[in-house]
């Protein structure tokens, strides 16, 4: 997840096209138009510096270039722009990652609602077991006698 999309790198879609990264990016930006900034962008260096920090080293190999994210949308258009027969199988292989990955997250979601809602009842629960000993130790107190009075009544 990168700026709030799910995205592959140039690297790695190469990888699965069996082509060279640098072939990959020459044929996209030979298409331009069919790749607009909601299809592919290019990382900022913090964000690829946050990356390589989180693995503990540069995972496009030290490239002197900023590596390129493709969302979902752009992985298949590459299909289209390589249009080799490994990239028409290909672009079926990435269509069913994005389709696990959107079910695994949806499945988390709903987890996570389903988690909030237990939590919820939970509390309610607590709350009215809390309500029933609060009742129950009133009722285990002995009864409360008024004081007795000495002496005799008087009239009045």
């Amino acid at each position: 997840m990168i700026r709030g999309q799910k995205v592959m790198f140039d690297r790695d879609l190469a990888t699965l096209y069996r082509v060279e990264t640098k072939v990959l990016n020459r044929a996209v930006k030979r298409n331009r138009s069919r790749f607009p900034e909601d299809f592919r962008f290019q990382l900022t260096a913090e964000e690829a510096e946050n990356l390589r920090c989180q693995f503990g080293t540069s995972s496009w190999g030290g490239s002197r270039y900023l590596p390129y994210a493709f969302t979902e949308h752009g992985a298949v258009m590459l299909a289209s722009v390589l249009s080799s027969r490994r990239a028409v199988e290909m672009s079926v292989v990435v269509v069913r990652a994005f389709i696990m990955l959107r079910e695994v997250m949806a499945t988390h979601r709903e987890l996570a609602r389903r988690v909030e809602s237990l939590e919820h009842s939970q509390k309610a629960q607590g709350q009215n077991i809390a309500s029933i000993q609060d009742l129950l130790a009133r009722l285990m107190e002995p009864p409360v006698k008024p004081p007795r009075r000495i002496g005799f009544p008087v009239k009045a």
